[in-house]
């Protein structure tokens, strides 16, 4: 049913998407597809590296580990944004269309008030693509 699985990623929070991560794992085991991790990240120094080209290496280690542990065919980009945080939505789901993504698998806050003003990401990208999006809350 499904052959292409994007799982967005922040290398920075790695403990808090591990329900995303297992289940994600999961579906494509039982699936048998191939999974993209993807992770959006400044042009300016951060908390996990100090270049794009230093991330991506990072990404591509964390998406090797998560594949041989796993079993499962896997592939890393990390894609650079001058804003991540105001461009997050439309990076995902420009990536979704790149990929050929049918399904997107990604971790999720509880619902809370502020999200009538500001929606969670995960509602926007299932608004925004025909792909599948399965949200995962703590």
């Amino acid at each position: 049913m499904f052959e292409r699985m994007m799982v967005p990623v922040d290398l920075a929070h790695i403990e808090t998407l591990k329900p995303a991560l297992q289940a994600a794992s999961d579906l494509a085991a039982h699936y048998s597809c191939e999974v993209h991790y993807v992770s959006v990240t400044a042009t300016v120094p951060g908390s996990v590296a100090r270049t794009p080209e230093e991330y991506q290496q990072k990404l591509e280690a964390f998406a090797r580990q998560q594949g041989e542990s796993h079993g499962q065919p896997v592939k890393a980009r990390a894609i650079t944004s001058p804003d991540p945080i105001a461009d997050l939505d439309d990076v995902l789901t420009q990536a979704i269309d790149d990929i050929g993504a049918d399904l997107v698998v990604m971790a999720t806050h509880l619902p809370a008030h502020l999200d009538a003003v500001m929606p969670s990401h995960g509602g926007k990208i299932a608004t925004n693509t025909t792909a599948s999006v399965f949200l995962i809350r703590p």
